[in-house]
This record gives structure tokens, sequence and C-alpha cells, in this order.
């Protein structure tokens, strides 16, 4: 299930089994970019990395491709994936289905209150935008994004957006190494606006306006990449 991953303390970590933590840290780093598209990943180099037993490398490598986070290209290789352009035409589609209505579903269910955090991690995210910080950028628009479904009350849908966003993290990162963080696609003052108002079917137009602009910029993006 989707959710804030950035709220995790390294209390939280220790009380994991091994493979978890590896899990996580990995799935974190692809999850904002840490590991660009393309990266090789190999068991001995996490091993080392991370200084951890193979074991737990192992399952966790298995589990992430699992997700669609890591791909396995046969002769024992496995890699970040690298998106097409039709993989993000199918990405544009799977997000609009799925975050529209988890978007809507939690306009139905939101109190003020949580409106009110979801603003604040928002005002994160533009303090994240001023100052150029990219990391911050990725994190907080996670975050936002996060927040929003878990007031959804629906798992499975949750589970698949998840999924989604580990297979265009990294991508993201390029965007952003490309353009900062001062021109890239927002709505997120929109889809407050809208929950304040009630107005379901607005918060989930203004999520798909977010989606489609901020993946077809990514298009434009990796397309012009060599």
């Amino acid at each position: 299930m989707i959710k804030n991953k950035t709220s995790e303390s390294a209390s939280d970590d220790g009380k994991r089994p091994a493979h978890e933590q590896v899990y996580h840290t990995l799935r974190s780093q692809i999850l904002f970019g840490e590991m660009v598209p393309g990266q090789p990943v190999t068991i001995q180099g996490l091993t080392d990395s991370l200084g951890v037993g193979m074991t737990p490398v192992r399952e966790a490598i298995r589990r992430l491709i699992s997700d669609g986070a890591l791909v396995f290209q046969g002769n024992r290789r496995v890699s970040v994936p690298v998106l097409s352009g039709e993989d993000i035409e199918q990405l544009i589609f799977a997000r609009n289905a799925i975050e529209s209505e988890l978007s809507r579903r939690a306009a139905l269910r939101m109190n003020k209150k949580e409106v009110d955090d979801l603003e604040a991690i928002d005002r994160n995210l533009d303090e994240a935008i001023d100052a150029g910080d990219v990391s911050g950028y990725l994190r907080q628009n996670y975050a936002f994004h996060a927040a929003l479904y878990a007031h959804a009350d629906a798992p499975v849908l949750s589970d698949l957006a998840e999924r989604l966003w580990l297979r265009f993290g990294p991508s993201l990162r390029i965007v952003c190494g490309r353009f900062g963080t001062q021109s890239l696609p927002d709505r997120h003052k929109d889809i407050i606006r809208c929950l304040r108002n009630r107005e379901a079917d607005g918060v989930a137009e203004a999520m798909a306006q977010d989606v489609e602009q901020g993946m077809e910029l990514m298009a434009d993006v990796l397309a012009k990449r060599p």
C-alpha cells in the first residue's frame, strides 16, 4: 500500500529483519532516483555497499523484480528499468485510472484537519522547489500523493499505485535534473482547493492533469536523451 515512507524512523528499521531493511533501503533509493535508469544491480555490489549478507540482498532483489522496480535481463543481469515511449503511454493510462480514483475516494472521506495536514506537506514541497532541492522535491511530492491516497481506504488500488511509482521514480529524477524544480508541473493547489470545497470529481480531474502533465514532460525529456 502506498504510504509515506519518508516518515519512517531509524528505530523502525532496527526492528525489521535484515531482508526487510535491505528491501526498504533499495526501494527508497529506486523510488527517489538515487539509482538511475539502466544502472546494473549486482548481489555482490549491494552486499559490499550495504554491509549485509548475500541472502537478504538476494531476497530484496527478488521482491523488487516482482514489484517492477528492477528488471531481470537474462544472463543473471538485473538493472533499473529504462522507460520507453510506449512504457510512459501505459503509465499515463494506468496512473490516470488508479490515482484519479484514489483521489476521488479520498476527497469523500477527508476532514478539515486532514486537508490542513496535506496542505502542510505541500508547503514543504514549495520550500524544496524554491530552494532547488531536487531530493527534497521528490520526497515531498511523493509524501503529498501518499498522504492523499492513504485516505481513500482502497488498499488494492493503493498497492497498484505504489508499484507504478517505483517504475517511474528513477526517470522523474532525470526530469528534475534537466529542468530543476522551478518549472515542474504541479496541480496540488487545485487539489487542495477542491478538497476544501468537497468537490470529489474536481479533485480527481486535478490529479489527472497533474499526472498527465508530469508524465508527458518525462516522455519529452527521455525522448531527447541519447
